[in-house]
């Protein structure tokens, strides 16, 4: 299992980012976000008319708590990863994190990163070390841990489909 913490939404400011940080997860292969921070209502109902018409079993949750998500999963054998431009290059340690078949709660950072995160993560993952987004940085450390796997991703469940096409959308109905 896959969950990805998001910490410290602000409500108006942080709703792009927060909202592609849920789409990316889903789409590459996490099972679930938790959102820590400011309650946005909004954003858990889109993410769950996503996944109503799209498919699939992706979960998001709010958590007020973030300090308490991380000791739950920790006690629980969840792999701790932090996801910051200052931790260790992901394709150096991807080997050793992809094939300990743990659990893994991956750590999305917001305004400011409280010191205890840093200190709490098994990993403090880089995917370059310099500034960049966060929604970069979560695609790529899950299209490492997904080993690809996330590209051939299909949903049986859901109300529309694309069908891959060079030159126009094209996008199915499945009712």
């Amino acid at each position: 299992m896959i969950t990805v913490l998001r910490l410290d939404h602000r409500l108006g400011r942080d709703t792009r980012i927060t909202t592609h940080v849920c789409l990316t997860s889903r789409a590459f292969g996490a099972d679930k976000v938790i959102l820590s921070g400011e309650r946005d209502k909004h954003i858990i109902e889109s993410v769950e008319s996503i996944v109503d018409n799209w498919g699939g079993n992706f979960q998001v949750e709010y958590n007020e708590n973030y300090k308490k998500v991380i000791k739950e999963h920790k006690e629980n054998g969840f792999e701790i990863i932090h996801l910051t431009m200052y931790g260790k290059q992901v394709a150096d340690v991807i080997p050793k994190i992809r094939d300990d078949n743990k659990d893994k709660l991956i750590i999305v950072g917001g305004s400011k990163v409280p010191p205890e995160v840093f200190q709490q993560a098994d990993w403090n993952l880089s995917v370059t070390n310099q500034p960049h987004s966060e929604v970069a940085a979560l695609a790529i450390c899950l299209h490492y841990i997904m080993d690809g796997d996330e590209f051939n991703k299909s949903y049986d469940d859901g109300k529309m489909q694309i069908i891959p096409n060079n030159e126009y959308k094209q996008v199915v109905k499945n009712e």
